[in-house]
């Protein structure tokens, strides 16, 4: 929403003429229902040839975004800051409402049938909205690097893997984003692990269709001259490709290394289990206590039927997600 705390827009016109390109910008991704990082945003300048690719313009960028967020020009929900935020337990009015949260986020683990692990790891913090876009659709697990990765995080990973998974990398291309590639690979091994560390982008091919921004490459990286013997003078920024693209490639990436068929099963299972769950709550006048004996009489008379042929798999698993939420220890019924 926009919400004015100045009355005073404090902008030459020039820079008037560059907050309307800014607006006009936002309001095209907000559009497509994405949320900026502020260097998102001044890389989509960059490449429409709005700004010089400059140090000084992307500190100009950020006064003149704060005089047109304080003066109610341009939507505060439009630009988010993905590092600094604030966290609170999570807390419910009432048993109602926790019910609800159980069936609107009940998921399945959607890999579980696959036959090996699939991870999505990226350099950076500030992609990592975008990116988890997609991997919580097919529930894959996002790793956030930020840089070279700790050995505390290695050693966690470690414990996911076996030979042969796969970590689709997503990086920039520079003389570090290009050798955090072989690092990944080389540290999983000294766990003992041969992991398929896969590049999925920044790589020169996308540069070449997407022409992001170039900037020049950090001459002090200790990575640099092997770099700049291959690549050049020049590096490009992850950040700079525009985020339906990035969307697009994680999205082909995943399905290319999955059973599609086993994948969709396990959503329609989540679904029915979903409905069932759904069917529950809606009923009139609810008594929660009245329906907790319910289900002990029910589980009672399921344990005196040793076949349980009346339940199916997906049924069972309503069961247990119920007997789990009302505290129910089946062993001790």
């Amino acid at each position: 929403m926009k919400q004015a705390f100045k009355n005073k827009l404090r902008l030459n016109a020039a820079n008037k003429v560059r907050l309307n390109q800014i607006n006009n910008i936002l309001e095209e991704y907000t559009k497509d229902g994405y949320t900026l990082t502020l260097r998102q945003l001044y890389y989509q300048l960059v490449s429409r040839d709005m700004v010089p690719n400059d140090q000084k313009e992307y500190a100009k960028l950020i006064k003149i975004l704060k005089q047109g967020r304080m003066c109610g020009i341009v939507d505060w929900s439009a630009i988010e800051d993905r590092v600094r935020r604030p966290k609170l337990p999570y807390w419910v009015k009432n048993p109602q409402d926790a019910m609800n949260d159980v069936i609107n986020t009940y998921r399945k683990d959607r890999m579980k049938t696959q036959s090996g692990n699939l991870e999505v790891w990226v350099e950076k913090d500030a992609l990592s909205n975008v990116l988890y876009r997609v991997t919580e659709k097919y529930h894959v697990r996002l790793m956030v690097n930020r840089g070279y990765s700790s050995v505390s995080a290695m050693y966690d990973a470690h414990k996911r893997f076996k030979d042969g998974d796969t970590i689709l990398y997503f990086g920039d291309h520079d003389p570090s984003g290009l050798d955090m590639i072989r690092d990944i690979r080389e540290r999983m091994q000294e766990f003992g692990l041969e992991i398929n560390v896969i590049p999925v982008a920044l790589n020169m091919q996308q540069i070449q269709q997407f022409n992001p921004p170039p900037n020049p490459a950090k001459v002090t990286d200790p990575r640099a001259k092997w770099y700049m013997s291959t690549f050049g003078d020049t590096s490009w920024e992850l950040d700079a490709l525009p985020p339906k693209e990035l969307i697009s490639m994680t999205e082909s990436a995943i399905e290319k290394r999955i059973d599609m068929n086993k994948w969709q099963k396990m959503v329609d299972q989540e679904k029915k289990e979903r409905n069932n769950l759904l069917k529950i709550l809606n009923t009139p006048d609810i008594d929660f206590e009245e329906l907790r004996n319910d289900i002990l009489r029910v589980v009672n008379e399921y344990k005196l039927d040793s076949a349980g042929e009346d339940i199916d798999e997906g049924e069972k698993q309503v069961v247990d997600e119920i007997l789990h939420l009302f505290k129910i220890d089946l062993e001790n019924v």
